[in-house]
């Protein structure tokens, strides 16, 4: 006979029908309540309704009739395990209805209490308890749970009518409110759902149990529930468990309570048993806000106070115990729900707890020292992108703040500032000593000195690889870019956002870890990275086959990567270098120039500038490989936009405004980021080229000269046909033996090519033949692939990716289906033609965890990334090796 497929699962009494292995059909709430009653905990008895039918009902909207009988026979296993009836008016069983999906969201999903409960059941409890305060208190938290999660009526207008009762009976807290008027309240907020539904309550139990599985379905699908799983790259085929479990009571007195605990301090890693509790009081109270809660350690010293904590010593204890055990059997810091009654402690829910990444770092590390997991599963058990918060100052998680605005985190960390609209007024204010925060539409290569002197870059306009975004990632900067409810207005010297104006001068946060933009000085902490942190990279670096180099542009950037553990320089814009004071001006007068004799002229000037800016990156990364990209943007972008700008520029030329106008709007391109940039500049204006390979190579000579090792490769950017690499290579080539015959030496060099257009991945072996090494732009490798302005599409990419139209924005998630796919082809081409061809990645996705997974399983020698990144980047390595070699990640086993 074919199996019949199971929908139930019950749990209790020291035993049950599945365990932790089984979250995928238990959901994560149901299998640690599963796995907790195998352990022989006091785990209430109930039963968990598998998720495997959540997304089934959503898409069907009906049960398989088998479900009906499934939970009526699991309804009288409770009955008879409990003594009580389910409806029964004299003795009435109740029970929780829970959600629970495979991966926990914490307060996303649902929950209804005290199920069962109706005008007549009511007296029933009252009859057994005693306790008619207690009652009404539950049977009024079940009207209203059930006016708020069934028939989503929201909280709102049963907590008007609640406060007016407490204002009413000059009371504070909802437990101090008396047996009549909480009775009243049940009525009041029956009469809410009739008259806003045109439905009555339900005094059915099992309609009221029928009705709560639907909803808790129902919740999956829920706009919030649906941004969390996009946010943290959750699934949405997972769906949700729900979870029927008997109730015990929190709220029948001060010897009863319930509350949340942690088995170590998930904001430091600090191994100390913490968390808040209530007495007297109920499920959802700790959490949302409507009393404060006592921190448990009150419970340990056994002191009275409010709140009425006095005596629970041995609760404590037994919490203590318990904990102790979940921590051990999982091997992970747990986060537990409790209750007790009448000093009886039940345990309601563990699952791994969430934790800062100053805590991971620290628990992995201190785990491995009590030989509760192996080095490989605490290089395993840290996100990547968690070690982001190690670096840069963050807003106080406790403290109150004014959220403006919110856009897109493009760099980690907080930074208070002015708010001011120019870069030129962002450097003065910053020579007077003040903090500045650079607010535009959207920026541009002119912006740089603004960029450099502000504490963060905000603006309205832009993605995750805009120029702001880029900018300020390599510099570790904070920044939020794609901030569409501001509307910038520069000349007025003021933005508005939500109805808020914002002017010049006045102090804002900008939050680049969230996104959020934040009005007044928010408190910010700086986190301590610590010993812990070295030794976890130190068994990183040890497992991981991928190289990691970073992006930098001067000599401070190279320093800091250094520091990161970058192991070379996979990208060096040249471009970034010409930005500083005077020498914006010299590369204008270098892009204005009529004829070649004055474009080399200009350039002269800019020869020992770049040459001295790559001597101090050799100097800084010693010895460790320099890959450095000729001159990428079009010209344009070096111009000054304004009328005023290009006045003042004809004045320091010394040539008619009027024909310097001409001249900058004859360099103005309709799409630039497919126009006269990269090699064809180069190959346009070989001048440029030559002088760019002359300062590399007479620095390189320089460096060598005072007994270091140098490590050059000469990038050639935006290669469509291999013609233009051979164009450019022949230049490079004869310019490296001018130098090194007039400097008496020779530096070993390679030179390659940055593959970020399609052609190039498609024709990647002939390019091979000329190129010694491929780095993979995936910024515009992106762009060109799907045809998108990265620019641009800010304004709608978002809109995609909550539609699913795109499951992650691809300038921030490799596209691994699409560009992925050029990759791999080039890789394979390029190897095909010349065997040890080195490839790495230089794009922004050099940084992010799962591109870099996919670099390693591509074959990639490197990726590089902004140097706050490099550590992101060398622990992702180090798990796609661990991944590759089959080592188990435990943590994902783990409730």
């Amino acid at each position: 006979m074919p199996s019949v497929e199971r929908y139930v699962y019950s749990f209790g009494n020291g035993r049950a029908d599945g365990s932790a292995a089984m979250r995928d059909i238990l959901g994560g709430k149901g299998a640690g309540l599963a796995e907790m009653a195998n352990l022989g905990l006091p785990v209430p008895p109930g039963f968990t309704i598998s998720a495997k039918l959540c997304i089934t009902y959503l898409e069907q909207g009906t049960f398989p009739d088998e479900l009906r009988e499934e939970v009526e026979r699991h309804l009288k296993q409770l009955e008879r395990a409990t003594k009580k009836g389910f409806g029964d008016p004299k003795n009435p069983l109740l029970v929780s209805v829970r959600s629970g999906a495979a991966v926990s969201m914490p307060g996303m999903m649902e929950t209804i209490l005290n199920l069962g409960l109706n005008d007549e059941t009511v007296q029933g409890l009252i009859a057994h308890s005693k306790n008619p305060r207690f009652a009404y208190d539950s049977y009024r938290r079940l009207v209203l749970m059930y006016g708020d999660v069934v028939f989503d009526l929201g909280k709102e207008p049963f907590e008007e009518v609640l406060a007016e009762a407490k204002a009413r009976r000059k009371v504070k807290r909802d437990i101090d409110l008396p047996p009549e008027e909480l009775q009243e309240l049940v009525r009041e907020f029956k009469a809410i759902i009739q008259s806003r539904t045109g439905l009555p309550f339900p005094d059915d139990p099992d309609s009221q149990l029928w009705g709560a599985i639907e909803a808790v379905f129902k919740s999956w699908r829920t706009k919030r529930a649906m941004d969390y799983r996009r946010v943290n790259g959750i699934p949405d085929d997972l769906g949700t468990a729900v979870n029927i479990v008997t109730m015990v009571y929190g709220n029948m007195g001060d010897d009863c309570g319930t509350g949340v605990a942690f088995t170590r301090d998930c904001r430091t890693g600090e191994r100390v048993l913490n968390g808040d509790v209530l007495t007297n009081a109920q499920g959802e109270d700790v959490v949302s806000g409507a009393r404060t809660p006592e921190p448990i350690s009150r419970m340990k010293r056994g002191k009275g106070g409010r709140g009425g904590l006095g005596g629970l010593a041995k609760v404590y204890r037994d919490l203590e115990r318990l904990a102790t055990k979940l921590e051990k059997h999982f091997k992970d810091v747990q986060d537990i729900e409790f209750t007790f009654e009448h000093g009886k402690l039940y345990m309601l829910q563990t699952r791994r707890a969430q934790r800062t990444g100053i805590a991971a770092v620290r628990i992995a590390v201190e785990m491995v020292a009590e030989r509760l997991i192996s080095e490989e599963e605490a290089v395993q058990r840290v996100p990547p992108q968690d070690l982001d918060q190690l670096f840069h100052p963050m807003v106080d998680p406790r403290a109150p703040v004014t959220v403006l605005a919110k856009g897109l985190p493009a760099s980690p960390g907080a930074a208070t500032g002015e708010v001011v609209f120019d870069a030129d007024e962002a450097e003065a204010l910053k020579k007077k000593g003040r903090d500045v925060i650079l607010v535009r539409p959207e920026t541009s290569p002119e912006d740089f000195h603004g960029i450099v002197a502000a504490r963060a870059v905000l603006t309205a306009r832009g993605g995750m690889t805009s120029h702001a975004a880029v900018v300020a990632r390599g510099m570790g900067k904070t920044c939020v870019v794609g901030a569409k409810d501001l509307d910038v207005d520069p000349a007025a010297g003021r933005f508005r956002a939500n109805g808020r104006a914002v002017k010049r001068g006045q102090v804002i946060t900008v939050d680049g870890t969230s996104g959020r933009v934040i009005l007044g000085a928010a408190k910010l902490v700086t986190p301590k990275i610590g010993v812990h942190f070295a030794k976890l990279m130190a068994w990183a670096d040890a497992r991981r086959r991928l190289r990691v180099r970073a992006n930098a542009d001067v000599p401070a950037d190279a320093r800091r990567a250094r520091e990161f553990g970058a192991e070379g320089i996979g990208l060096c814009r040249t471009e970034h270098m010409f930005f500083e004071g005077d020498r914006i001006t010299t590369m204008r007068e270098m892009i204005v120039a009529s004829d070649e004799a004055g474009r080399r002229r200009a350039l002269a000037k800019l020869l020992p500038i770049q040459r001295a800016d790559f001597e101090g990156i050799f100097e800084a990364m010693a010895g460790l490989p320099v890959t450095i990209r000729l001159l990428d943007p079009p010209l344009h972008e070096f111009l000054p936009h304004s009328g005023a700008d290009t006045g003042a520029l004809a004045k320091r030329l010394k040539v008619p405004a009027a024909q310097l106008e001409r001249i900058v709007h004859s360099l103005v391109e309709a799409n630039p980021m497919l126009g006269h940039r990269g090699c064809r500049l180069g190959i346009t204006y070989p001048e440029i080229t030559e002088m760019q390979a002359r300062a590399i190579f007479e620095a390189a000579c320089r460096i060598v000269a005072r007994g270091k090792k140098v490590t050059v490769e000469v990038m050639v950017p935006l290669v469509a046909d291999v013609r233009e690499l051979v164009h450019q290579t022949q230049i490079i080539r004869r310019v490296a033996q001018d130098v090194f015959q007039a400097e008496g030496r020779a530096v070993p060099y390679l030179v390659g090519t940055m593959i970020e257009l399609p052609r190039a991945a498609l024709t990647a072996d002939e390019i091979a033949k000329e190129a010694e090494f491929f780095s993979f732009g995936t910024n515009d490798l992106t762009q060109t692939t799907f045809g998108l302005s990265r620019d641009d599409a800010g304004r709608f990419l978002p809109f995609y990716v909550d539609r699913g139209i795109l499951s992650e924005d691809p300038f921030q998630v490799l596209d691994q289906a699409g560009v992925g796919k050029l990759i791999q082809l080039a890789v394979r081409l390029g190897r095909q033609a010349r065997h040890d061809l080195k490839v790495g990645i230089c794009g922004e996705h050099g940084g992010e965890p799962s591109s870099v997974k996919f670099c390693h399983h591509v074959g990639m020698n490197y990726v590089s990334c902004s140097p706050f990144r490099v550590p992101i980047a060398r622990l992702a390595a180090a798990q796609a090796a661990l991944e590759e070699a089959g080592v188990i990640n435990r943590t994902r086993a783990t409730v």
